[in-house]
């Protein structure tokens, strides 16, 4: 069987459409094994594509953003959405069924601090009618740091992407009170990405095939046999079952998967505003000049 190289930016269920593709048996119906990784600051997936060890990657369109910025047009191309939908939640420490973005006015915060999220989230608030600067906000540090600051008593709220905050009402530790998907709506939040002359290969074509059928399973399968199939392949050891249960049903009624694996323009666009908003983009840069069509 031909081996494809397959790295991540960061490992979640968010993810699942790229695990199940893994985890099923879709590439080995199109006579493929996988090598998978997360990336690291020693080995970064722009790295790892470039010099050939990593052939295709989770990340977001909005890696390329700060070349672009910068007046460089990369060889790395969007070519399929994995996420529609931001997959971030908030958390806080008593159930809230009446919860508005509002509530965190003047509330310490946990906030993750990768640009996307922290670009995400402020936009979502944004939308709600606050801003960013009536929170007090904490970075405590990486996701790991940043779950264990409120696992010991503080903030009084976590931005968190899934299981984490579903583990911490497993736990009786905190509880999800809102959804910053929810909140944005559509947009092209994760997406696989490959150098533009892998995407001409019959090894690009097979991945993608296999993708597409994967990624629709993914919408539709009882999350309790998603979580099965993953866990089988121990991509989450350390994780409760019903917790990853949770966490996949979430996404699935978020809609994150929904559609099928193009990267819409209007979703494209809703990028640019969040990014505009935030004053992270100078221009609306073009939509070809990050994404390429699935092979086909």
């Amino acid at each position: 069987m031909t081996t494809i190289k397959i790295m991540s930016l960061r490992h979640s269920a968010f993810y699942s459409p790229l695990l199940m593709t893994m985890a099923g048996p879709y590439l080995r119906d199109e006579g493929l094994d996988y090598e998978y990784a997360v990336a690291t600051p020693q080995r970064t997936i722009v790295q790892a594509l470039n010099d050939g060890s990593c052939h295709i990657a989770q990340s977001a369109v909005a890696v390329g953003f700060a070349d672009l910025e910068r007046g460089i047009s990369g060889n790395i191309a969007h070519f399929a959405q994995i996420n529609s939908r931001d997959g971030f939640f908030i958390a806080g420490r008593k159930p809230e069924p009446d919860f508005s973005f509002t509530r965190l006015r003047g509330k310490r915060v946990l906030v993750d601090h990768l640009f996307q999220p922290l670009a995400m989230l402020r936009f979502a608030l944004h939308l709600n009618g606050i801003g960013m600067n009536e929170l007090t906000v904490i970075d405590a540090g990486d996701v790991a740091s940043m779950d264990r600051a409120f696992r010991q008593g503080e903030g009084d709220y976590v931005h968190q992407q899934g299981p984490a905050p579903q583990q911490l009402e497993c736990d009786g530790l905190g509880y999800v009170v809102a959804s910053v998907g929810q909140a944005i709506g559509p947009v092209a939040f994760s997406s696989l990405c490959a150098v533009r002359e892998f995407l001409t290969t019959d090894l690009a074509r097979a991945f993608t095939r296999a993708y597409r059928r994967a990624r629709g399973d993914t919408l539709t399968t009882p999350a309790k046999d998603l979580a099965a199939t993953m866990r089988q392949a121990n991509f989450f050891p350390g994780i409760d079952p019903e917790v990853l249960e949770r966490t996949i049903a979430a996404y699935q009624q978020l809609g994150c998967w929904s559609g099928d694996i193009e990267i819409e323009p209007d979703a494209y666009e809703r990028l640019l505003d969040v990014f505009e908003f935030n004053g992270m983009i100078t221009q609306r840069h073009a939509y070809r000049s990050l994404i390429a069509d699935p092979p086909r």
